[in-house]
This record gives C-alpha cells, structure tokens and sequence, in this order.
C-alpha cells in the first residue's frame, strides 16, 4: 500500500505529499522521539500527536515512509515548510492513534 492509497480509503488526509507513492510497509506509533529514532523502521507509517520540527529530523533519520498525525492534531506553518522541504509525507486523521493503527493493519494485513 502506498501514502496515495492511504489517503483514499477515508480518515486521512494529506497535510504535505511530498512523494506520495512511497510504500507503507508497517506502523510504529511513538511520541518519545528518541525512543521512535531507535525503533522505527524504514518503510513504517509513523503514528504520533507531536507536531513540532523535531518530528521532521526523526522522519528523515528513520526513513519511516510518512508521520500520521493521529487526534486532529495539526502542523505549523513552519513545520508544513520543513517537511515539504525535506520531502517527509505527512497525514493527518481525527482517528486515535490505537485506531488509526487499527485501520492501517486491516489494511496492511501484516
């Protein structure tokens, strides 16, 4: 499954689409930012509610395929900047994050 086809099965929606063909191979969700650079793998779709610059550099340092943004919660204008810059996939989506996650591994079926 890639970002694209995330965003059409409802419930997300795209706040940057930098490369939006990127696969998903898997979920990690973390808000401890050192614990996610650690165990976040490549190809995962990142779930979190944090929203500051600092998501941006642990997106780009673990190659995770995009930061789901779970709860509603939303980028500044200077983080949207960063992150298109930097070419990370973000999605937002009002699910939980236990939910989200949920829909991702119906969908993943791994």
């Amino acid at each position: 499954m890639t970002v694209n086809d995330l965003l059409n099965v409802g419930s997300f929606s795209a706040v940057v689409l930098a490369e939006a063909d990127r696969e998903i191979e898997g979920v990690y969700i973390g808000d401890l930012l050192s614990w996610v650079m650690g165990r976040a793998k490549s190809g995962d779709a990142w779930i979190t509610i944090m929203s500051n610059v600092n998501t941006i550099a642990v997106a780009t340092l673990t190659d995770t395929s995009c930061i789901i943004l779970a709860e509603g919660v939303t980028l500044d204008e200077g983080v949207k900047e960063t992150a298109e810059a930097k070419g990370i996939n973000v999605i937002s989506t009002p699910l939980s994050s236990y939910s989200a996650a949920l829909k991702l591994y119906s969908l993943l079926k791994i």
